[in-house]
């Protein structure tokens, strides 16, 4: 029972992977039977292009996540969670879209490839709002006033209470 995290680990990447696999080998076979022979009009510069990185990055993550064992067969290396969060999560996102992207371009031809502009279009709609946010939050930090800037802060309600009251007493023992 020892290391049953790491093989099941293992188990797991090597289950997605070679589901991962099968996949993109289906699909791009079918896109590019469909190139060769019924429609010739899907051209294969954009493929090529537009493939390549969600390629590239499925093969990163089969070296990273691919368990490695040794020569008695015990495992040696479980490799990296392929469900980690942050940017493996991104590369998913990547290559699924390459995916659909692919069925999109099989069935309603070549336009479609403009459909693969919605990634980038969203990352930078994400870095403009983050940056606002941060401008936002970064505000209030420029030591003063703006220039033309003479309102006081606004106050909270409990603010304005002691305020009425005469402000907030302190005493002394």
């Amino acid at each position: 029972m020892a290391q049953k995290s790491a093989k099941s680990l293992a188990v797991k990447n090597s289950q997605r992977l070679k589901q991962t696999h099968l996949i993109t080998l289906a699909i791009h076979l079918l896109f590019l039977l469909l190139a060769f022979t019924l429609r010739r009009s899907l051209t294969l510069k954009p493929y090529l292009l537009l493939s390549a990185p969600a390629l590239g990055l499925e093969y990163w993550l089969d070296s990273i996540a691919r368990p490695q064992y040794n020569t008695d067969g015990g495992l040696r290396k479980a490799g990296e969670d392929l469900d980690a969060r942050g940017l493996t999560e991104f590369f998913w996102d990547i290559i699924y879209w390459t995916w659909i992207n692919l069925i999109t371009v099989v069935l309603f031809g070549n336009r479609a490839w403009w459909a693969y502009l919605i990634v980038p279009a969203y990352a930078i709609y994400g870095a403009f709002t983050t940056a606002k946010g941060v401008k936002g939050m970064f505000g209030g930090m420029a030591g003063g006033a703006a220039e033309g800037d003479t309102a006081a802060p606004a106050q909270s309600k409990r603010q304005q209470k002691m305020e009425s009251r005469g402000g907030q007493k302190v005493r002394y023992r």
